[in-house]
């Protein structure tokens, strides 16, 4: 049996995740926030090594969570993360058991995903229109047609570079999550919104990545979401006003019209099929509340 303390523990996984496993970024940097507090809450409780973390000391950093007010799906995350930590201590013979078996995670009623609806889509680029010049414009119209025309992750869209973008086949080549590589197809829309963001840049410069901020270097997530915010609360009064909304309104109005459950969640790229599904229920709250505004037979009528 290895003694290792529970620091170094972590810290292998870590490296295991970033290299063998080619995680994420995202994925990495969550990761480690994750074992960092619960490494903390350890070291304040005098919990050096990982055979002196038991069951009890878990649902005491769950109730930790829980007074500093954090939410069902942030403990959820982080538990995600510590059987994760103690799948691989188990894996690697750093200890026998593992002592968050029994501890489930909270339960979470799972929301419907806002979205926005098609006009207010398209009011966005009247709005880009008369508030942004070219050829600022052109590459905000770029961004948003890849969110909300090819239902990408913020973190896709940043790490898109020129040549994932292939305008004879009318495709996109996609790295998504855990380094999934995947096509999504271009439609003639989304193809005439690219092809006049190419046409602004310059021929002679060389340019690695898709989108460049206002430096030259690639643009980040925070770039993304002041975009979007910006633009989204001019054309929609929604309480979030994020990038995935425009996702989770491609995804919901790709189901509206029928598009076969499978190709949507290809182009998602989701892992699993009930990932895609709470798009459904999306649909039919839809269908449901149309019904009721409109149908004269949706009151019970009085007897």
């Amino acid at each position: 049996m290895k003694r290792l303390d529970i620091e170094t523990i972590a810290q292998q996984m870590i490296s295991e995740l970033s290299g063998v496993a080619r995680a994420s970024e995202n994925t990495i940097d969550a990761y480690t926030r994750d074992l960092n507090e619960f490494i903390s809450f350890c070291k304040e409780k005098n919990v050096l090594s990982i055979e002196k973390i038991t069951e009890k000391v878990l649902r005491s950093f769950v109730v930790h969570l829980s007074e500093i007010k954090s939410s069902k799906s942030t403990i959820s995350r982080k538990l995600s993360t510590l059987r994760h930590y103690f799948m691989f201590a188990v894996r690697n013979n750093f200890t026998e058991k593992n002592p968050i078996a029994r501890i489930p995670n909270p339960k979470v009623k799972r929301k419907l995903p806002e979205t926005i609806n098609v006009d207010s889509y398209g009011n966005i680029f009247s709005f880009v229109e008369e508030n942004i010049e070219s050829p600022e414009a052109e590459k905000v119209k770029a961004i948003f047609e890849l969110l909300y025309g090819c239902a990408l992750r913020v973190s896709e869209l940043c790490s898109l570079n020129m040549t994932d973008i292939d305008l004879y086949s009318s495709s996109v080549k996609v790295f998504g999550k855990g380094s999934k590589v995947r096509i999504v197809p271009l439609g003639t829309k989304s193809l005439e919104v690219l092809k006049r963001y190419f046409a602004t840049l310059d021929k002679g410069a060389a340019q690695k990545q898709l989108f460049s901020d206002d430096e030259g270097n690639r643009i980040t997530r925070h770039y993304v979401y002041r975009l979007v915010k910006k633009c989204l609360k001019h054309v929609t009064d929604i309480e979030k006003k994020s990038p995935h909304i425009l996702r989770h309104s491609a995804a919901t109005h790709m189901l509206d019209n029928e598009a076969d459950i499978m190709a949507v969640k290809e182009i998602l790229g989701h892992e699993n099929l009930s990932t895609t599904q709470i798009y459904t229920h999306v649909s039919i709250e839809r269908l449901k509340k149309a019904y009721k505004k409109a149908h004269p037979k949706s009151e019970k009528e009085a007897l």
